[in-house]
C-alpha cells in the first residue's frame, strides 16, 4: 500500500512547498499532491518539521566506532553508514584514505559485496590517495604514498555498480592516466596536491571532475599563483566539497569561495572519523592516537585529522555560520552531490520517480526522521 506523509513542510530540491503530501510507493517517490486530493487507499502517517531530499556526503572515513581503513568489511560499511544516516546522511561515498594497495584492494572488493547486498545509504567508495603529494599529505601516511601503476589502475576501475570517487594530486599522476579513469566512469578529484594552476586546468581538460576538501591539503590562492584554489574557482563545470566546520576553513573564506563560484557547485562534506555517533574522546590512525577535542580531531601536534561534524551539523553552520539561505544550504547538501555523482536522475529531489531517500528536521535543523527507499528509521 501506498504511504503518504502529511503535516510537513516539503522542500522538494527547488522550492518550498506547503499543503502536500509526500506519497511513497515501492521506495519511490509517487507524487505531492495537495493534502486534501489524497485519495482512498493510502495510509496516512502525521509529521512535524520539514521534510528535504536526504542529504549525500562523498566524504565519509568512518563513523559509530569503525574506521573504514581498520574495519574493510561489509559490517564496517554498514555500521558508518547506519551512524550517519542518524545525522540525515541517507546516501554515502565510505572513504578509504592512503594505506597499501593490498588493503585499498580489500577496501574495493568489501566496497562490491555491500553494494551487492544492497547496505541502505551505501553508494560507492572514495578513495582518497595514496597517489597524493607528499608536501600536501595532511595525516596521510607519506610511507604509503605511491605512484599511479597498472596494478592500482585495475583496482580503481573493478567496481562495476555503484560510484568510484578517486582523490589524487594531478601533478603527480599522467593525464592520459587521469583520462583513463575518467573515461572509465571514475570520478577524479584533485586534493593533497600542490600542482600549479596549469596542470590542474590541464587536469580538467582530461576529466578532472571536482576538488577534494577545497582550500585544505593544498597551497593557498595567491594573486600570482593562484594553484588549485584559484583553479577549483575558475574552472565553472567542476565541483568542490567544502566542510563547514569552523575549523578546517575560516568562514570568510568560504563565503569567498561560495561568491566566486556559486552554490551550485559547491556540496557540503563531513571528511568524517570513526568517532561519529560515538562519544569516544580519541582513535587510533596508522599507529597516531587522533584525539577529540573541541569539535576538532588533531594529531599530537595539532594536525587536523578529518572532522568532528555530521551532514546535519554541516548544515546548520552553513545557515548560522555562512549566512546562507536555507533552500541553497539543502540542495549543497543533497542535489549538488547527487549531480556530482551523476545520480540528480534519481536522488537529491522530492519529485516522481525519485528515491524515496528524505530527512526530517525541526525547527532547529535537528535530524528527527529519515527514510531510506520509504523505510523509515
Amino acid at each position: 500500500m501506498a504511504t503518504a506523509l502529511v503535516g510537513a513542510r516539503v522542500f522538494d530540491g527547488a522550492h518550498m512547498l506547503d499543503g502536500r503530501a509526500v506519497v511513497i510507493e515501492h521506495g519511490r517517490i509517487r507524487g505531492l499532491p495537495q493534502e486534501q486530493d489524497l485519495g482512498a487507499g493510502i495510509a496516512r502517517r502525521q509529521v512535524e518539521g520539514l521534510l528535504a531530499p536526504g542529504f549525500i556526503d562523498v566524504q565519509v572515513n568512518g563513523g559509530g566506532g569503525v574506521l573504514y581503513n581498520d574495519v574493510r568489511s561489509v559490517e564496517g560499511i554498514r555500521t558508518i553508514a547506519e551512524a550517519h544516516r542518524a545525522y540525515g546522511t541517507t546516501g554515502l561515498l565510505p572513504t578509504f584514505i592512503t594505506d597499501t594497495r593490498e588493503t585499498m584492494a580489500e577496501a574495493v572488493e568489501a566496497m562490491r559485496q555491500a553494494l551487492a547486498a544492497r547496505v541502505p545509504g551505501v553508494l560507492g567508495i572514495h578513495l582518497e590517495g595514496p597517489f597524493i603529494s607528499p608536501e600536501r599529505k595532511g595525516v596521510h601516511n607519506p610511507a604509503f604514498i605511491r605512484p599511479l601503476e597498472e596494478e592500482d589502475l585495475a583496482i580503481l576501475t573493478a567496481l562495476t555498480e555503484g560510484r568510484t570517487l578517486v582523490t589524487l594530486a594531478p601533478e603527480r599522476v599522467d593525464m592520459a592516466a587521469i583520462a583513463r579513469l575518467a573515461a572509465a566512469g571514475v570520478l577524479v578529484c584533485a586534493g593533497h596536491t600542490a600542482g600549479d594552476y596549469a596542470t590542474i586546468v590541464e587536469a580538467v581538460r582530461h576529466g578532472l571532475r571536482g576538488f577534494t576538501h577545497l582550500f585544505n591539503a593544498m597551497p593557498p590562492l595567491a594573486g600570482r599563483d593562484p594553484g588549485p584554489v584559484g583553479a577549483a574557482l575558475d574552472s565553472p563545470d567542476t565541483w568542490c566539497g567544502l566542510i563547514v566546520d569552523g575549523h578546517h576553513v575560516s568562514d570568510a573564506a568560504l563565503r569567498v569561495a561560495i561568491a566566486a563560484k556559486g552554490t551550485e557547485h559547491m556540496m557540503l562534506v563531513t571528511d568524517a572519523m570513526a568517532v561519529t555517533g560515538t562519544d569516544l574522546t580519541g582513535f587510533d590512525l596508522h599507529g597516531r592516537t587522533i584525539h577529540r577535542r573541541d569539535g576538532r580531531l588533531t594529531t599530537a601536534d595539532g594536525t587536523l585529522a578529518g572532522s568532528d561534524l555530521d551532514m546535519a551539523g554541516a548544515v546548520r553552520n552553513s545557515v548560522q555560520r555562512l549566512g546562507l539561505a536555507l533552500p541553497a544550504v539543502l540542495r549543497m547538501a543533497s542535489l549538488i552531490p547527487a549531480r556530482f555523482l551523476r545520480l540528480d536522475h534519481e536522488r537529491g529531489r522530492i519529485a516522481p520517480g525519485y528515491h524515496a531517500d528524505l530527512v526530517l528536521l525541526d525547527e532547529s535543523l535537528t535530524v528527527r526522521q529519515t527514510w531510506i527507499g520509504g523505510t523509515m528509521e
